[in-house]
């Protein structure tokens, strides 16, 4: 399929005049679009300005507040609970993870948990805003019910990703982010895109047989937790994508498991919801509440480079650290562009024609 390459500024402002169309105020329309082209920078396309249309038709079907007052209902020293006033969720966590790192910086860690949200964009992100301070930090969220617990066939849980971002100091961040399934639906959908189909153990069809239609969940299949099956340790990915929901969405009074709305906006709400919106939980970790920020550094540093420097298999690529990947991804992004697939650059005209703006031919060769 072909590819069309923008630049990232260009992606960026486009994306925040979608925003400002939409009723955002100029600084959480920066934020929310920083957010997003966050994720297309760092090659995670599932979550970036693919995901630009699903935001703004779940604003058109009133189920996203253009202009909400975060704030929180319920804190502690080191705790809070966020009501996100139905606001995106490219806007709702980045302020609550705010909130998470002054509470850190005032008694050594920080940690909130979100109710009253929407989507929120790529884990990392968040967790990575915390690098800043010299801090550790997590970020996770509760998504769409599009996942079997094991030996299930009942859609219970969402993708509900974990990322943790930790200082370094020579050497770059390390930076964990992955969802609690085999895969994010967001890659699914790329496949669509393309026409391909899903490896094994991606997603059952609705009976938990082995299904590799891209297109499965659309008969009533489900995606699998990380694992793929039991034999493969899928009943973990089961209790992490569990541990998700719990502290995302128990613990703050949002929606949890089958019950959290749709990202999609052409399907209804469920019935009998027990919270409100989706759910995120942030935390913060000052490193020197534990140790000397330059002793850590300096052990961070002997510890990826102990790792990069592992013994690898014969014929296999050396080893890397999380966030590797991700980082030499952005670095070729900011000068080559970033590669859209032609069903993206569709929805994006789409989008511009709704608010009477111009998205144009791809930039670059």
């Amino acid at each position: 399929m072909s590819l069309h390459k923008y630049t990232y500024e260009t992606l960026k402002d486009f994306t925040r005049e979608v925003f400002l169309r939409m009723g955002s105020s100029e600084d959480d329309a920066e934020l929310a679009a920083d957010v997003l082209l966050g994720a297309d920078l760092r090659g995670v396309d599932s979550h970036g300005v693919a995901r630009l249309i699903g935001y703004v038709r779940l604003w058109e079907a009133g189920r996203v507040n253009p202009t909400p007052k975060v704030k929180i209902v319920h804190e502690t020293p080191s705790t809070a609970t966020v009501d996100g006033d139905s606001g995106l969720g490219l806007v709702v966590a980045p302020k609550a993870m705010r909130i998470a790192m002054e509470k850190s910086e005032n008694v050594g860690s920080g940690w909130v948990s979100v109710k009253n949200s929407n989507h929120y964009g790529i884990a990392g992100h968040h967790a990575m805003m915390a690098l800043e301070r010299d801090m550790i930090g997590f970020s996770m969220t509760n998504a769409s019910p599009l996942v079997a617990p094991t030996f299930s066939t009942e859609r219970m849980l969402g993708t509900n990703p974990i990322a943790m971002a930790v200082p370094a100091g020579e050497q770059p961040p390390f930076v964990a982010d992955f969802s609690t399934t085999t895969a994010a639906n967001g890659k699914l959908e790329i496949l669509q895109r393309k026409n391909e189909p899903a490896p094994d153990g991606w997603i059952q069809d609705k009976a938990g047989n082995v299904e590799n239609n891209a297109n499965g969940l659309k008969s009533g299949g489900a995606l699998l937790p990380l694992g793929g099956d039991r034999v493969r340790s899928s009943h973990k990915g089961y209790c992490l994508g569990s541990m998700v929901d719990i502290l995302s969405a128990v613990l703050s009074g949002a929606n949890y498991g089958p019950w959290v709305p749709p990202f999609v906006s052409f399907l209804p709400l469920a019935e009998n919801m027990p919270g409100e919106g989706i759910g995120h939980f942030l935390g913060a970790m000052r490193v020197d509440a534990f140790r000397p920020v330059d002793e850590f550094k300096q052990n961070m540093d002997n510890w990826i480079g102990r790792f990069r420097a592992c013994e690898t298999v014969e014929g296999q690529e050396k080893v890397i650290i999380p966030g590797d990947p991700e980082r030499e991804i952005a670095g070729i992004r900011k000068t080559e562009g970033i590669p859209l697939l032609k069903p993206v650059v569709d929805d994006l005209r789409e989008v511009a024609s709704k608010f009477d703006l111009v998205f144009g031919e791809a930039e670059l060769a």
